[in-house]
């Protein structure tokens, strides 16, 4: 069953969480199998994540990856919100066009 989990991480500013983004994709999790959405929100000196995983085990299997970059970044991300998923929608993806 899906989950959807909701980080609060304390001090999470937009330079630590690209840090945190660049450090996963080199060691080729930036797009982890199990994770369905991501998203980073709010103040930029105080960001929260949230993440929707098909399931609790993907989510702790990309664990074994993030919280040893979390701790050498020296970033508590707290215990997350985790919420069952009833439903997701995925809307259609925007086209730009260039002149």
């Amino acid at each position: 069953m899906p989950i959807l989990l909701r980080f609060k991480p304390e001090g999470m500013t937009s330079a630590k969480y690209s840090e945190v983004i660049s450090r996963l994709e080199a060691a080729g999790e930036g797009s982890p199998t199990g994770r369905i959405f991501h998203v980073a929100f709010g103040d930029q000196n105080n960001l929260n994540v949230s993440d929707i995983w098909d399931s609790r085990e993907s989510f702790e299997k990309f664990g074994q990856t993030l919280v040893p970059i979390l701790e050498e970044l020296g970033i508590d991300p707290g215990q997350p919100e985790e919420i069952a998923v009833f439903n997701t929608i995925a809307g259609a993806q925007a086209r730009t066009t260039t002149g």
